[in-house]
């Protein structure tokens, strides 16, 4: 068969793939709303409705921003990877697997690498790139925050206000609290399995690097610690927390 026959028969079938170039993920799978479930399912895991309300460009930041952080830390993340990788995740209060801190380690150790000082760059670099992540979200959710505070204040001054508009209302404050705790949780967790995994490279291949890898995490840790329980629902009256 001539070459250029055998190109315009396999130009199709290469199209097809569901990742896109390279694994890359085709922009007509991504909708601006791709991450509102992550709201829904955060107040259905604690048996509280969602909001019929339409998301403001501030909340669909807040929730795309929420996804990589609370997806489980592997070092190959599965937000990076083919679109067809991608699912909604149950939110840790309906969970009743117990969190595995062990995992992201043994993935880490598993892995064949060139060399062992490669496992410290993965480390590193996710660690490092969760610094960043929640640094971008906490803006974010300081501004949606701020922001609910000023919509639970105008609920008594709005005239005529329905009864569904106050349930969806106090609906979306209490998504936006649920998504901070959540990301919350998962960062500590995240914190706990990256300390189990420098541990356990320190003693199968141990490195320099090592000292550099645990500042990174204790930066990650402080930032966490600090964070944590600052961002309280703005619904007067009502302290949403929920353990977990």
């Amino acid at each position: 068969m001539p070459v250029f026959a055998c190109v315009v028969l396999l130009g199709p079938a290469l199209g097809g793939c569901a990742g896109g170039d390279f694994g890359r993920t085709r922009n007509n799978a991504v909708t601006d709303d791709m991450h509102r479930w992550v709201g829904v399912e955060a107040t259905g895991s604690v048996g509280l409705r969602s909001s019929e309300f339409q998301l403001t460009d501030l909340e669909r930041q807040l929730r795309d921003q929420a996804y990589p952080l609370i997806e489980p830390p592997h070092s190959r993340p599965l937000w990076k990877s083919v679109f067809g990788d991608y699912k909604p995740i149950e939110a840790p209060w309906r969970q009743t697997v117990v969190f595995d801190r062990s995992a992201y380690g043994k993935l880490l150790i598993d892995e064949p690498h060139r060399s062992h000082s490669s496992r410290y760059a993965v480390l590193m670099d996710d660690v490092r790139n969760d610094i960043q992540r929640f640094e971008g979200f906490y803006a974010t959710a300081m501004r949606v925050t701020e922001l609910d505070r000023k919509r639970a204040a105008s609920l008594k001054l709005v005239s005529g206000l329905q009864p569904n508009e106050r349930l969806d209302a106090n609906a979306r404050m209490d998504e936006n609290a649920l998504i901070v705790q959540w990301v919350e949780q998962c960062l500590q967790r995240r914190v706990s399995s990256y300390k189990w995994a420098l541990e356990r490279l320190v003693i199968h291949a141990p490195d320099n690097t090592a000292a550099s890898a645990d500042m990174l995490i204790n930066e990650l840790a402080s930032q966490a610690n600090a964070a944590a329980g600052t961002l309280v629902s703005a619904r007067p009256g009502r302290a949403l927390r929920v353990g977990g």
